[in-house]
């Protein structure tokens, strides 16, 4: 699937709510270290992600949109292997079921326009940017990972949570040098800056200065719409690359979300109240969808406020 072929470029797409959080405090279900690729491990886990993902298709229906699967390949890629007990050859055959799951769904839910998106997770943390890869470090790195979700048949990958810009120029460099869309999704703090300092602006402006502007479009994820709302700018040409929000629930930090035992879901309505206000600034934002914390209740909410 080409660039300029992305549904989701043209009109309204939904995507899932925080995956993770949602199997680990709502379902009841252990994710050792936040990956939710160990749900392909048993059955019953399974079962339970399969649900998941028909209540967004469902909500899609209902709501006429088309919608953005987004892999459960989070923290899946090759250092993640020894950590979760998998040898490098099971985590690529899990990132294979992870998308065969998806292609299923889709076949089943025809009339839902329907995108595949594998999904890269930062190297380390997704809140802090620890040590820095260079951008040839980065892009080796991720390429097996990216690579194994192509043969699989994605239509796209999606970099989520992004703290720095080398890693996501190398992620963009390995979409590109396998012919795939990627999205590029940044996180930011309560400051509306990357997790490194810099401006949300100069990070998407490095990017596409380093790659061609090759990413189909950037996201913001991981952050509260009062964390990035100010970041953005009326008018400015980069904000007019940003096509997609995956907000959290909660308006906390993320120093202070990572020492919680107890899961904030803040406002739905709030949360969907700014959602509303946010693609009446910018209407090219066309993917919408939820991070940490939220669940179907928030991603009904936003889609509910945005549509009417």
């Amino acid at each position: 699937m080409a660039i300029s072929s992305l549904p989701q470029m043209d009109r309204f797409f939904l995507t899932d709510a925080g995956l993770e959080t949602d199997i680990l405090f709502n379902k009841g279900i252990d994710l050792p270290y936040f990956s939710s690729v160990t749900l392909f491990t048993s059955d019953e886990s399974l079962g339970v992600l399969e649900a998941y993902y028909r209540d967004f298709l469902d909500l899609a229906r209902r709501m006429g949109t088309g919608l953005v699967l987004e892999s459960a390949t989070w923290r899946a890629s090759p250092d993640w292997a020894g950590p979760l007990g998998f040898s490098p050859d099971e985590l690529d055959r899990l990132n294979g079921a992870a998308i065969e799951l998806l292609t299923g769904l889709r076949s089943e839910y025809a009339d839902v326009p329907t995108v595949i998106s594998g999904c890269l997770g930062p190297r380390g943390d997704g809140y802090d940017p620890g040590k820095i890869m260079s951008v040839a470090e980065a892009e080796a790195y991720h390429a097996h990972q990216a690579g194994v979700l192509a043969a699989a048949g994605v239509d796209m990958v999606a970099a989520i949570t992004m703290t720095n810009v080398p890693e996501a120029v190398g992620i963009a460099n390995a979409a590109k040098a396998l012919g795939l869309p990627v999205a590029i999704s940044f996180t930011v703090e309560t400051d509306g800056r990357l997790p490194t300092g810099g401006l949300l602006s100069e990070g998407v402006a490095a990017v596409d200065a380093a790659t061609g502007a090759y990413p189909a479009y950037y996201m913001i994820n991981c952050a509260h719409p009062t964390h990035f709302d100010g970041a953005l700018d009326d008018g400015a040409v980069w904000t007019a690359r940003i096509g997609g929000v995956r907000a959290n629930a909660s308006c906390l930090s993320h120093a202070e979300l990572d020492a919680m035992t107890e899961l904030d879901i803040g406002d739905p309505v709030d949360l969907a109240d700014r959602h509303r206000a946010l693609i009446a600034r910018f209407p090219h934002i066309k993917v919408v969808g939820g991070c940490c914390g939220t669940d179907l209740r928030h991603v009904a909410a936003i889609a509910e406020a945005c549509l009417v």
